[in-house]
């Protein structure tokens, strides 16, 4: 194990796990508890826009995807709020269309794109210094902004409705936390590629919720037990010869499976 820990691809990869469960444990714990899985899945999916934008501008796919994404973000949720459409046809539009866009665009850029799969699914040891940079920007960002609005973004997690008569912008905070998500995609995207985003969103914070309800605690375990887990899945596909990012889901997978296990065994036994 000491050994590997020279290589420097090595040494990003675990910092990757790191940043990424930073954002999915403080993010995905919104998701879980606003019942907001499939936006965040429509949220991935639609950056794949950016993601070709990038190869056909000549510029790191990184940096275009996260205005892309935000843009993406904002779009569904206006479209879902405003428009009279439901919001699972809104999501299931813009979906196919980020997906649409990024193939054209990377159909008209020059040569071959690098690296495609890599953002499709994920490819944790070839993430470079550049994208950690970014990676923990956005962590940063994210992190200040769940502080400074931790009890807006509480109220309407719990009760919108409430929320709106105290004197709440919920719209506001609801647009924005879907920028957050849009946020945590940029961030996980070089681990587990936009197809597989949506579990790491998830996953870890649903694992929390079984065993409690304290938004704060279940934040840290989060972000705990995903740096536990991503990097476990990590490992094995280094030592196994596997697709990174499809092993780190399968841990993620497996784990959940028996935590909700433990908890059946719980509630039976009491």
């Amino acid at each position: 194990m000491i050994e590997i820990l020279q290589y420097e691809y090595v040494q990003n990869a675990l910092m990757a796990t790191l940043l990424v469960s930073i954002a999915c444990g403080i993010v995905g714990t919104y998701v879980v508890i606003n019942r907001i899985v499939f936006i965040s899945g429509g949220i991935s999916h639609t950056a794949f826009g950016g993601i070709g934008l990038g190869y056909l501008i000549g510029v790191s796919p990184i940096i275009t995807a996260i205005p892309f994404s935000i843009i993406a973000a904002i779009g569904i949720g206006l479209i879902s709020k405003e428009a009279e459409v439901s919001e699972d046809t809104a999501i299931g539009i813009l979906w196919t269309m980020g997906m649409a866009l990024g193939i054209i665009f990377i159909g008209l850029s020059p040569g071959y794109a690098p690296d495609l799969i890599g953002y499709l699914f994920g490819n944790i040891l070839t993430v470079p210094s550049f994208d950690l940079i970014i990676m923990l920007v956005l962590d940063l960002v994210i992190i200040l902004l769940v502080i400074l609005f931790y009890r807006e973004f509480l109220a309407i997690s719990f009760d919108e409705d409430f929320a709106e008569v105290v004197g709440i912008p919920t719209r506001w905070f609801y647009l924005l936390l879907l920028s957050l998500i849009a946020l945590s995609v940029v961030v996980l995207v070089r681990v587990v590629g936009i197809i597989l985003v949506i579990a790491l969103l998830t996953i870890p914070a649903a694992i929390c919720g079984q065993f409690t309800h304290n938004i704060r605690k279940m934040m840290l375990l989060s972000v705990a037990i995903s740096v536990i887990l991503t990097t476990t899945g990590f490992l094995l596909s280094y030592y196994l010869d596997l697709a990174s990012g499809a092993t780190i889901i399968m841990v993620l997978g497996i784990a959940f499976i028996i935590s909700s296990l433990i908890k059946k065994g719980r509630y039976f036994s009491s």
